[in-house]
This record gives structure tokens, sequence and C-alpha cells, in this order.
């Protein structure tokens, strides 16, 4: 699997590396918007981590440009615990929210389950036309 963390922190995107690591992804990492969203055109991942408070460009420009051109399951990994801020971010087109801190076993069964969402979306045929 390969899972693309977006956080403009470089401590954090090192710790979900450390915290990825035995999931056995490939993980890639942008310390910026504008970057994580090329990364998100040219590696393809199978699942984006992004955080949402970021300068310049921050996680909402990103989840918004990334639904321009990829429906890849966009997991939050924010700081902010507010439900309007999750209702936002569910309804600009992330796909699942976590508050930061999240415990490593928390954030690796979101990501399989987004990952067995996703495989089943990718998989399942076309439904028959009425």
């Amino acid at each position: 699997m390969k899972i693309l963390v977006i956080d403009d922190d470089p401590a954090m995107t090192d710790l979900l590396v450390l915290l990825l690591q035995p999931t056995s992804s490939v993980v890639s990492t942008a310390n910026s918007g504008q970057e994580g969203v090329k990364l998100a055109q040219t590696e393809n991942p199978d699942i984006i981590l992004l955080d949402l408070m970021m300068p310049e460009m921050d996680g909402w420009q990103v989840c918004k440009a990334v639904r321009q051109f990829s429906n890849v399951p966009i997991l939050i990994l924010s700081a902010l615990n507010n439900p309007g801020m999750i209702a936002a971010a569910l309804d600009i087109g992330a796909d699942d929210y976590l508050i930061k801190p999240v415990p490593s076993s928390v954030l690796i069964a979101h990501i399989n389950n987004l990952a067995r969402r996703g495989a089943v979306n990718h998989t399942s045929p076309t439904p028959p036309a009425p």
C-alpha cells in the first residue's frame, strides 16, 4: 500500500513514517500543501494522511485540489477537536478524521479500514443500468 503523508511539521511526517513501518507500506511525505498535491498526482497513493493547519496552502485547499483529480481516501489528522470542523472536513471530501495525538494502533486500524473500502470501491463491478 502507498501512503502519502502531508503535514508542514517534518517531525510529524518523520513520526508517521516510523509508526507506519509495521504495515509494510511505502510512505511518501510532503511538508507543504503544494508539494502534497503534486505527489498525489504523480505517485497515485492508496491513502493520503493530511493535516489541516498548514501555511500557504492548508489542508482544506489540498483536499479540494486532490478531489479535482482523484477519489483516493483522505484521512485528516488534526489537532482541531471541533465537531463543526470535523463535519466541514468530511463535507469537502475527506473520508475520515482523527484528532492528534492518536494511538498508532487506532491510526493503523483506520488506515486498514479505508484501504478495505478503497479496494472494494475499485474492484466492484459497475451496477447495471436501469
